[in-house]
């Protein structure tokens, strides 16, 4: 249970720069955070390392327990950040949230100046309230298992992760708003952030983004709005989705949750399809037979687990289930975790990714590809595992397996990213 927190909590805050053209780090980049209550204050002037990184820096927020029920009073704090660098269009981001006790990690992705642009245009992006505290229409509800006829509606045979999703900016009828393309963990964990606080128990966490993937894939595996004639795979309405904010800032206790299990979902006996598991917020609007927000938190408190909170929403029968495969990604985790003294072709494979990677951010140390893990090996997969929000230990677990196939990925050029 949690204890309730005095006035005066802080959070923290680190902000990752990129470059648009390459999804390399900006080295250098001037980040002014200004706080959202004393406009044009600046509270904070860091500068990124090679790593395109911030330092962690601690912000006041509101009291932790306002996050923990629901409450009339905003339970984050607000900051504006901009970005400058040599080179690359300004970007102002207004509304990144800070929460007591949570790591806040904010992506600004640079575009490069033209050489024959002409004056510099600045970026600014606005995120709108979180989910919880503001005002959004309702979920409409639909049938959690879709017809599947013969008349070929359905596309996909099997489940599979996508690489990506095209996340459309508004309501389906909507042509006029921009579809962005998303790799798949980055939306879950924007999403996640948007819909539900980081403060939460850790099992809340798990069985709001096990639905949440749930519901994502059965858009994805229906190819829902592509059979309606659109362009995309989801929307960021809440009236026929779930919210998606562009630029928003992510947690790092919810973006450790969604690398553990991005590639399960929920499924019933006997339904191939992932079950679309719809969910309100259990307060401001009420859902039988669904899952509340509000309740998850509640019930994670009295110590259920996710799969216990997920069964007393849903049905009693819902399992976990692990997608058939995961595209984009070279090659799948061997089994065992990597570490000293393992050798072979998964050890040769971990060493040419990060020979990649390093091209990027060459604070990790680049190696000789031969498939032993030594000592040399060991420390260029901690300092991986440091600079993206791992435990650093130096050992290749499942989570760092996949956290290094998808950064390798988008360094290599291989995927695509937001437009």
């Amino acid at each position: 249970m949690f204890s309730i927190a005095q006035e005066g909590d802080s959070g923290f805050l680190r902000v990752d720069v990129n470059s648009a053209a390459n999804q390399f780090p900006v080295t250098g980049a001037v980040v002014d955070i200004v706080s959202g209550e004393e406009q044009g204050k600046i509270v904070e002037e860091l500068t990124t390392d090679e790593s395109g990184q911030t330092e962690e820096i601690t912000l006041p927020a509101p009291s932790v327990d306002l996050s923990l029920e629901p409450q009339n009073q905003r339970p984050y704090s607000e900051y504006s950040i901009t970005v400058r660098a040599e080179g690359y269009e300004p970007v102002t981001i207004s509304g990144s949230e800070i929460l007591a006790g949570q790591l806040s990690l904010q992506p600004i992705r640079l575009t490069p100046l033209s050489e024959v642009s002409g004056p510099e245009i600045s970026v600014d992006i606005d995120i709108p309230e979180h989910t919880l505290y503001g005002i959004y229409p309702p979920k409409i509800p639909e049938d959690e298992i879709k017809p599947v006829g013969s008349s070929g509606e359905i596309v996909l045979s099997r489940v599979v992760i996508p690489e990506t999703v095209v996340v459309h900016d508004g309501v389906p009828s909507d042509r006029s708003a921009a579809n962005y393309y998303v790799p798949y963990r980055d939306y879950i964990k924007n999403v996640a952030s948007s819909e539900i606080y980081a403060t939460w128990p850790r099992e809340a966490i798990v069985a709001n983004v096990l639905a949440i993937q749930s519901f994502t894939l059965n858009r994805v595996y229906t190819e829902w709005y592509r059979n309606k004639g659109y362009n995309f795979t989801i929307t960021t309405s809440t009236a026929y989705d779930q919210k998606f904010i562009y630029g928003r800032n992510i947690f790092q206790s919810i973006s450790e949750v969604v690398d553990d299990v991005f590639e399960n979902y929920l499924s019933l006996p006997d339904v191939r399809q992932p079950i679309f598991t719809q969910y309100c917020d259990g307060k401001r609007v009420s859902c039988p037979g669904w899952m509340t927000q509000w309740g998850s938190c509640n019930l994670a408190e009295q110590g259920y687990s996710a799969i216990q909170i997920l069964r007393n929403f849903y049905s009693s029968e819902m399992y976990i289930n692990s997608a058939e495969s995961i595209a984009g990604i070279p090659s799948s985790w061997p089994g065992y975790n990597l570490d000293i003294g393992s050798s072979g072709a998964p050890v040769r494979t971990i060493q040419e990714q990060l020979n990649v990677i390093a091209g990027a951010y060459p604070a990790i140390p680049s190696l000789v590809v031969d498939g032993i893990y030594g000592e040399d090996t060991q420390a260029s997969v901690r300092k991986f595992q440091n600079i993206f929000g791992l435990t650093p230990d130096g050992i290749v677990g499942r989570q760092t397996w996949y956290k290094l196939s998808q950064i390798y990925v988008a360094v290599a050029g291989l995927a695509e990213y937001p437009g």
